[in-house]
């Protein structure tokens, strides 16, 4: 960002620890993250309750809009990778998922708040313990302990390897599913608001700090930059909600197949 002093300061994570503004001192102390958050969630309960309030059989231009983005969550993940009866189980889950995920994310390139709620790493975690304990949940419920059979020793294996396979399964199936799911969502939006912040504090900098001596060029350089990568956190936005709900998805069904 630009500085009093007429330098440049780049962004750093202190960004993303903003100073409390509401209950400071108390349990339920709110930073402009914890705020944007709480914004989101009840815009999103708006969302559900007035768009689904006059759904009709033949559905209007208004309400296929609504329509549209739950059809593509339960047609394009749950039914396509749980098939239609599992889908239905857990469609609230992997539908409110999406939907929280994606609301967050766009916060990041809204004006006035700039700054996703799922660049900071508790709320990705949080979804990710929970898409977690649903896919142990479900395999246990199904097979009971043999889910955890088949998953940490796999059938046809010389025991011998046992010794080997299994802490490698132990890792992977039931430590790394969760942390790879809540680093990945995390650090796309925390570089992505680092990247904007970059590019548009260098285009503040260079038109108004530096004044009309031919380094406005450069600035216009990095507007047109942080414009097309406003695009692309759009984008990126939208995929992290359909990777995070697609892979809740996909670990589900791994728990219920049938070689548990």
């Amino acid at each position: 960002m630009a500085a009093e002093d007429g330098g440049f300061h780049a962004p750093t994570i202190a960004e993303f620890f903003p100073p409390i503004v509401l209950f400071e001192g108390t349990p339920f102390a709110l930073n402009r993250i914890m705020l944007i958050r709480l914004a989101v969630m009840l815009v999103l309960v708006l969302f559900v309750v007035i768009g689904t309030r006059s759904l009709k059989v033949v559905p209007t231009r208004g309400s296929s809009l609504v329509e549209f983005p739950f059809n593509f969550v339960r047609n394009n993940i749950a039914y396509e990778v749980l098939g239609e009866h599992d889908g239905k189980r857990f469609l609230p889950l992997i539908t409110t998922i999406f939907f929280l995920v994606i609301g967050m994310n766009i916060t990041s390139v809204i004006p006035g708040l700039n700054i996703a709620g799922t660049s900071v790493i508790g709320l990705p975690l949080l979804l990710a313990v929970i898409a977690w304990v649903v896919f142990i949940y479900a395999g246990l419920k199904k097979n009971g302990v043999g889910f955890l059979k088949a998953s940490l020793f796999p059938p046809g294996v010389p025991k011998a390897l046992y010794l080997l396979l299994t802490p490698i399964e132990f890792l992977s199936t039931f430590i790394l599913r969760p942390v790879t799911l809540t680093l990945r969502l995390t650090m796309n939006m925390l570089v992505g608001h680092l990247l904007l912040v970059l590019f548009f504090s260098a285009t503040w900098f260079f038109f108004f700090q530096q004044g009309p001596n031919g380094f406005s060029f450069f600035g216009l350089g990095t507007l047109v930059f942080g414009f097309a990568f406003t695009l692309f956190e759009l984008f990126v936005a939208a995929l992290q909600a359909y990777i995070f709900a697609l892979l809740t998805a996909v670990y589900i069904q791994l728990s219920l197949a049938d070689e548990h």
